[in-house]
């Protein structure tokens, strides 16, 4: 029986510092075989009216999807005589503690490693009088979930319907006359089959679809079982019950159990087996080139290209260090697997594309993993029994991304006063954001927004001020708080503040006007446990309640909650977390806690997006039309659909460190893979968020730090300033005169090129295309570009970026790529680079990043301007 293990370690104090890798399936490998009765020796089949799939015997058989408009270009193929479908059932077993997750595979039950093909159909129609081509396809394929209605319900035919076994091996030939007579079987157990189908339809002009059903597992046994045969089978009955029976804490079945019926005849031995599950691991395994570069999967942080690795697509909390060294080894051995490794992120995605313009990815939220250790082939494991994707094709990255957006959403346009100039992160109350207010004026800084994350109050706890999460304004702590709101508005400054989907206790804050944790309660709009009570969750000092996001009333009731906010003049908010369901919650909607995971953030974004609609459909004249007044909210968790639903995004808490894994590098590396991934507004902290004061372990923002990350940010879709979780440890924009005036500079470099930036931002709401780009998306065909990963990147296509993120240097080496046109100029000195293909060394002071712009465009031309019209070149 596959059972599910979920082990919580909220509260250990004391941790394996260096973690073993989570437990997975090995790469599943084996053979196909083809019905040579039903089956041609080659043949090309229509899917729609525009893709194609061949099939060819050839080399033990294998299949080939292409565009017809480019019908010698495979977009995906399988490894001929290799199983391309595989299951498995498996026990899983997964590790939580505070929103970081491990998901192991445990016992393997059973594996069917190999494939056989029985039949390959063309389905022209399937309506009321055309079901003839259809009308066994259940039978045919034994999958009972599969529904002719539902499923191709708006598809464009003909569709192509696959059928065949699944099976493992047993020593025994099948009978001579058998079709697969070649096949040599070989298991310890007895050997198991189940029915699948595939099926192929086209979406639209550039995306086919392919749904995978596997049916339930069967037994066959031996007609004459010897008693030593039945001992293995007693063995395997025996270890079953034990698996069903032991007793594993927080214990759930991925399906509901199904009986099946062995299969056996009047000469066999009847062998009752115990009842049985699905399976719960599906495999899909295709063809990839030894070069071929991988990326996507979301905001990854460590990595652009992920040939060679295998890729978990799970949301979580990113870690603090990641692997960088020694803060991973301190946050593990403190707070279990807390300190995270290169795969975990806040926003993945099952999505990628490659330098072979190749695209695929998964629809649904369950967790899988994308295996691409080996050279010649991709296989994707998926905790299901089913799977559910897409094939994109397209002639260039930015094709991909196009296509790949038009399907999953794009975001609006950011509204034009939140990209005009400086977000300032405060803290402290209201006299202190009017006294640094009066130090910005005085530097000529042009300020969009004050960011006021303890609008909420704080509260001192175990391990210092936090911020009380109930989400109504502190009116102590920001003292005449209507009144700051409207002297900032008069100067065309927005107010923003800051909520998440938790609620804490707020019996004990003395100024509340509202607990709204209690009336969550009293709605029964909270997640609940196991036991049908609110489900506590930890968070760093303190427990807190998550919305169920699935109850038809929370949206409501958390809209109020903002019209509150919006009411006060407060126009922007950061949506914070979204990536800690636990895995064991019971939701309202009764849908698997584990497929939930992956779609509470984009019901978190979904419940803010659409307040910010309705509210601006509530107004009236010229208010509604106003972009001056539009909202706007940013967040740091997602999934693959979360562009068309969150209008902002930031990386979250990276590390105030140089370092690659979770320092001011994997910030770069966030911003191209998401924008690669369909997250075409993004940013990060300036000057990073996560400050450690241990004894032996350091970690504070220098100001070096901080104004390096400054450059960058400026050079981001939105300049934003984080104090960090420990203001007085770290360097603050404000902290001197020569922070104060670098923050003033870089500001105006950023004001400078606003004008582009509001361009970018239309075009990304039409086409997806991020605003800060590898130079993959527009150089695929320069080798060089692929070995690039934080060391630069452009700005659409006008402007190249080339950060300085080491410590004490004071210059950068810039690559400028093959294939283009124009030749590259260095904004500070004008000189031109116009050897394409080539490096250079080029001096970066601070203050004076390297940035180069195309020479003679109106977009380099007006940069250029606007920059001396500043005073600043």
């Amino acid at each position: 029986m596959a059972t599910l293990k979920i082990t919580q370690k909220h509260h250990r104090h004391l941790n394996n510092p260096f973690p073993s890798t989570p437990r997975s399936l090995p790469f599943i490998q084996g053979s196909l075989f083809a019905n040579s009765r039903t089956l041609p020796s080659h043949q090309i089949f229509p899917v729609g009216r525009d893709f194609q799939l061949l099939w060819s015997s050839r080399n033990g058989g294998y299949l080939s999807i292409s565009h017809q408009s480019q019908p010698t270009r495979a977009l995906w193929s399988t490894i001929p005589g290799q199983a391309f479908v595989s299951a498995a059932l498996a026990e899983t077993e997964i590790e939580e503690s505070r929103g970081s997750f491990a998901i192991k595979d445990g016992n393997v039950l059973v594996v069917c490693d190999h494939q056989t093909i029985e039949d390959i159909r063309v389905i022209n129609k399937l309506d009321g009088n055309h079901l003839e081509e259809a009308s066994d396809l259940d039978s045919s394929s034994r999958c009972s979930s599969f529904d002719q209605r539902k499923d191709l319900k708006d598809t464009q035919f003909p569709v192509l319907l696959i059928t065949g076994k699944l099976f493992s091996k047993r020593k025994k030939r099948l009978p001579e006359s058998s079709i697969y007579k070649h096949i040599d079987f070989d298991t310890t157990g007895p050997p198991t089959y189940a029915s699948y189908w595939v099926l192929f339809d086209q979406k639209n002009l550039n995306q086919i679809g392919f749904q995978v059903r596997v049916g339930e597992p069967n037994f066959e046994f031996p007609r004459r079982a010897s008693p030593t045969r039945l001992g293995k089978y007693q063995r395997l009955r025996l270890k079953l019950r034990r698996i069903r029976k032991r007793k594993l804490g927080w214990c759930r079945f991925f399906t509901r159990p199904r009986g099946f019926v062995a299969v056996s005849s009047s000469e066999e031995i009847e062998t009752k087996v115990p009842e049985f599950t699905q399976f719960n691991r599906i495999c899909l395994s295709y063809s990839s080139e030894a070069n071929e570069r991988f990326y996507g999967f979301g905001e990854q942080f460590s990595h652009m290209d992920f040939k060679g690795k295998r890729v978990p697509i799970f949301v979580q909390e990113q870690g603090i260090g990641r692997g960088d060294q020694p803060i991973t080894f301190a946050i593990n051995l403190v707070s279990y697997r807390a300190g995270g490794n290169w795969s975990t992120t806040y926003a993945p995605s099952p999505f990628y594309m490659t330098s072979e313009m190749r695209s695929l990815y998964l629809d649904g939220y369950d967790y899988s993993v994308f295996d691409l250790t080996r050279h010649d082939r991709v296989q994707i494991q998926i905790h299901s029994n089913s799977a559910l994707g897409r094939i994109l094709h397209g002639n260039s990255p930015a094709e991909l991304i196009e296509h790949f957006t038009e399907t999953i959403g794009r975001p609006p346009e950011l509204p034009k006063w939140i990209i005009s100039g400086a977000v300032v992160g405060m803290q402290g109350g209201t006299d202190v954001v009017r006294r640094i207010w009066d130090e910005l004026q005085a530097y000529k800084v042009p300020i969009s927004a004050f960011w006021l994350q303890d609008w909420v109050g704080q509260r001192e706890t175990l391990i210092g001020s936090q911020l009380w999460w109930n989400w109504e304004v502190d009116t102590t702590r920001y003292k005449g708080w209507k009144q700051l709101v409207q002297d900032l508005g008069a100067q065309h400054i927005k107010v923003m503040t800051y909520c998440n989907p938790c609620l804490a206790p707020a019996d004990e804050k003395p100024n509340r006007r509202r607990n709204h944790f209690e009336e969550a309660k009293k709605l029964d709009i909270l997640v609940k446990d196991k036991h049908g009570k609110p489900y506590m969750v930890p968070n760093t000092a303190f427990n807190v309640g998550m919305l169920d996001l699935t109850h038809p009333d929370t949206a409501s009731w958390f809209k109020q909650v903002l019209q509150e906010m919006a009411d006060d003049g407060v126009r922007g908010w950061m949506a914070d977390f979204g990536e800690g369901l636990p895995v064991d919650a019971n939701l309202y909607s009764g849908e698997d806690p584990i497929s939930a995971h992956n779609r509470y953030p984009e019901l978190w974004a979904q419940i803010n997006r659409e307040f910010v609609e309705e509210w601006k459909a509530n107004r009236v004249g010229k208010e509604r039309e106003d972009p001056e007044e539009a909202l706007v909210f940013f967040m740091r968790a997602g999934f693959r659909d979360s562009p068309k639903w969150g209008m902002l995004f930031w990386e979250g808490d990276q590390m105030v460190s140089w370092q690659a894994n979770d320092g001011i590098k994997s910030a770069v590396v966030g911003l191209l893979s998401s924008g690669l991934s369909g997250y075409a507004f993004n940013h990060s902290d300036i000057g990073g968020y996560c400050a450690v004061n241990l004894p032996f372990i350091k970690y504070n923002r220098s100001e070096e730090l901080l104004i390096r990350w400054m450059e960058l940010n400026a050079f981001t879709t939105v300049f934003r300033t984080h104090e960090g979780n420990k203001p007085t440890c770290n360097s603050q924009f404000y902290s001197n005169q020569r922070t104060l005036s670098l923050f003033a500079r870089c500001a105006k470099m950023y004001k400078a090129w606003y004008f582009y930036r509001s361009q970018l931002v239309k075009e990304a709401s039409q086409k997806g295309l991020p605003i800060c780009r590898h130079l993959f998306l527009h150089y695929p065909n320069d080798r060089h570009v692929h070995n690039l990963s934080y060391q630069q990147f452009l700005i659409g296509t006008e402007i190249l970026v080339v950060p300085v993120l080491d410590k004490g240097k004071q210059n950068v080496k810039a690559y400028f790529p093959e294939g283009e046109t124009y030749p590259w100029k260095h904004i500070w000195s004008g000189k031109l680079f116009t050897e394409q293909g080539s490096e250079a060394w080029v001096e970066a002071p601070l203050g004076y990043p390297a940035v180069f712009i195309k020479d003679g465009t109106s977009v380099g031309e007006t940069f250029l301007e606007n920059l001396r019209n500043f005073g600043i070149l």
